[in-house]
Parts: structure tokens; C-alpha cells; sequence
């Protein structure tokens, strides 16, 4: 058999192999969703994406016969590492034939990358860290992912699995619909009682006061998230950069804050299924596709519930199934009468009888792989 050979990705070109060698992976996977090139660009561009204020990455090829056949990232994000007290490094943006050589190829190439860094476990697939795309599918390939969930072929859990690595954690995704969770009135008879109780007043963002109800995400993601596993506080900067790249997609209905005797508390993410859109622009925004967000939009039937946090002081008080109702209340007047609540974590005992009071479904699992480096 003709020898693996891999080489860096240093120009623009190489750029754009690494990128579009997904269409060659995915040609026969019907529930694919392209990326907007644009979008992946702006995550890899290491002098305008601010997550590497902290972090460094390499991006690898794989090559077979002069014919690109894998790609991998090796990450080594600081701000982890520091805020967990370890030495984790991750690859990322991982794509790859069915071939078991190939993959071991350039999963070593990620672990001789990341042992040179003084790393000592690889953890992964990070696209590229825990706040963006986080996981590798391994229940629920016969369904289109959700906006800004990861989607991989099935085969890819054996090439995982025969390199080496092991199950760090799973994560979860659940599918409400609005006419089940019209059933759980005793749910509903539960969350009013605790927003009576707790004084909760609701109020939807203002996208007059875009710049403002951001500062109130800043105060609320790092607090309400800090304890959760594999956590990594954003910088302002890449917060910054996640509103901006989020705004044109934003809904302001879904988008909405809790406030106890004028604290703020909580708030929820919520957008519409954007990706029943980009299925159809082939990863391409421009120069007409963008029309299609205003054209299409009343066709998208499904929400993502991204972030829905209470600060750790008023958790386990109910709370969490109001923002659940909201959520659906929110989108159904928008016509969207199914939810995904995603990524919760497996052992996020509060989250998960969240979504399971909401007559949630666990539909689709997602899983962190380890591997130690030795």
C-alpha cells in the first residue's frame, strides 16, 4: 500500500484543501450540513479569532497517491490548562477515510505535536475548544444536526476507539415539542410556583441595548457555567466575537434574562435551526445564498436551546424549567414547535431532569474522547 505522508497547512491554498475536504467525506451522508466556509475561515484565522490570545494550533494533511485522505488540528489552549491546573492539549477539526492507518497517521501526528508542547493527555474533537463544537456523534447519525452541533460519519468511532482512546464524557441532546410539553401541566404548575416563590420577572432582550444585555451574558456565562466539566471561561474577546458572529442570526424573543428583586440570575440562548437553511447554500454565503436567511426562515421548524444558565445560587430551585417553558412558548408564537436542549453533560443531574420534566427525549449522544500521551 502507498505510504501516508503528511505535511502542515501553512498558505491560503492549503487552507482551503484542509477546509473543503469535507465535501469529500461527507458526499454520501444525506444528514450532512455543509459549514459556511466563510465561518470556519474566521475560526482557523489565528490573527482574528481571539481564542488565540491564549492558544496555539497546527492544522495537518494527510496524504495518499498525491490525494488528500485525513486532516487534523493539535491544539494546546493555555486558558484551559491553567483554569483546570493540568495538561490537556486536543485535536480537533477531525476528518478521515475510512482507514484505520490513516487515522492512526494523524492521530499520532496530534500526539507527537501536543508531547512536544509537555502535554500529557489528548482530548477531543474540540473545533477548537469546548465553547464551539465539542464532541464526536456516536447515537443519532439519521438526523440533520442542529445549528452549530457536530455531525461525523459512524465509522469514525471505530477509528477512535481502535487508536486508543477512551470515553471522558458524554453529552446529551433531548428534542421537546411544544404539543408534549402541553401534557406536563403539573411541570407547568411546578415552574410558576417557583417563579412566584423566587420573584423571577422575565424580560427579553433589546437589541437597541445590544451592547448592554451583552455584558449581562458576560457576568452570567463564566458564573452559572464555572463548575461544569471540561469548562473554560471565554475572554471578553472571544465573547465579543461569538455576539457578532451570532447577531445576524439572532431572534430577540429567544433571547432572555431572569432577574430576582433586580439581580440578575439567568438567561437563555435561544436561536432557530438556521442549519435547515445552510443544508442548502453548499457552504457558500455569498454572493446570493444570504438572501436565503429572509427567504427560507419561516420554513425552519426546529429551535436550539445553546445556553440556558442560572447562577449556582439560585439553582435547584425550579428555576430552570420556567426558562424551559419560555423556550417554547417563546418559539411556538414563531411557529417552531420542536427544541433541541444540547450539549448537556450525561452526570448535569439538574439539567437533565430539566429536560426530561419538559417531556424531553434523549435523541442524539455526543462523546469526548481521551487518550493518554505517553
Amino acid at each position: 500500500m502507498s505510504e501516508i505522508t503528511i505535511t502542515t497547512v501553512l498558505t491560503k491554498s492549503d487552507l482551503n484543501k484542509f477546509l473543503k475536504f469535507q465535501w469529500e467525506i461527507y458526499k454520501e451522508y444525506p444528514h450532512w450540513v455543509p459549514p459556511l466556509l466563510y465561518d470556519k475561515k474566521h475560526i482557523l484565522d489565528k490573527k482574528k479569532n481571539p481564542f488565540f490570545e491564549h492558544a496555539e494550533m497546527d492544522n495537518f494533511l494527510a496524504w495518499r497517491d498525491n490525494k488528500i485522505v485525513g486532516r487534523i488540528s493539535a491544539i494546546k489552549n493555555d486558558l484551559h490548562n491553567q483554569y483546570h491546573n493540568d495538561k490537556v492539549g486536543f485535536f480537533g477539526f477531525f476528518e478521515c477515510i475510512n482507514d484505520q492507518d490513516v487515522a492512526n497517521k494523524l492521530f499520532d501526528t496530534a500526539k507527537a505535536w501536543l508531547l512536544n508542547k509537555g502535554l500529557d493527555v489528548m482530548r477531543g474533537p474540540a473545533n477548537p475548544s469546548s465553547n464551539d463544537e465539542w464532541a464526536m456523534l456516536v447515537d443519532g447519525f439519521d438526523d440533520d444536526p442542529r445549528l452549530l452541533m457536530p455531525y461525523n460519519p459512524p465509522y469514525y468511532l471505530e477509528l477512535v476507539d481502535n487508536f486508543g482512546f477512551k470515553k471522558a464524557k458524554d453529552l446529551l441532546a433531548f428534542s421537546i415539542e411544544a404539543k408534549d410539553l402541553k401534557t406536563a401541566e403539573k411541570v407547568k404548575r411546578v415552574a410558576e410556583l417557583a417563579k412566584e416563590r423566587a420573584g423571577l420577572k422575565i424580560h427579553q432582550m433589546n437589541p437597541k441595548e445590544f451592547n448592554k444585555d451583552l455584558e449581562k451574558v458576560k457576568y452570567i456565562y463564566n458564573k452559572a457555567w464555572a463548575p461544569n466539566w471540561g469548562f473554560v471561561p471565554m475572554t471578553d474577546g472571544e465573547i465579543d466575537a461569538m455576539a457578532k458572529d451570532l447577531k445576524p442570526l439572532v431572534e430577540p424573543s429567544l433571547v432572555y434574562f431572569g432577574e430576582v428583586k433586580g439581580e440578575l440570575i439567568g438567561f437563555a440562548l435561544v436561536l432557530p435551526d438556521y442549519n435547515q437553511i445552510f443544508k442548502y447554500m453548499n457552504g457558500r454565503l455569498f454572493p446570493f445564498n444570504w438572501i436565503k436567511l429572509f427567504t427560507m426562515k419561516k420554513k425552519i421548524t426546529w429551535s436550539r436551546v445553546i445556553t440556558l444558565g442560572i447562577i449556582p445560587e439560585f439553582q435547584k430551585k425550579g428555576l430552570d424549567a420556567v426558562f424551559y417553558i419560555e423556550a417554547m412558548d417563546r418559539a411556538a408564537k414563531l411557529n417552531i414547535h420542536r427544541g433541541e436542549a444540547s450539549w448537556i453533560l450525561e452526570d448535569n443531574d439538574m439539567m437533565v431532569r430539566g429536560a426530561l420534566a419538559m417531556k424531553g427525549v434523549e435523541y442524539k449522544r455526543y462523546r469526548v474522547y481521551d487518550c493518554e500521551l505517553k
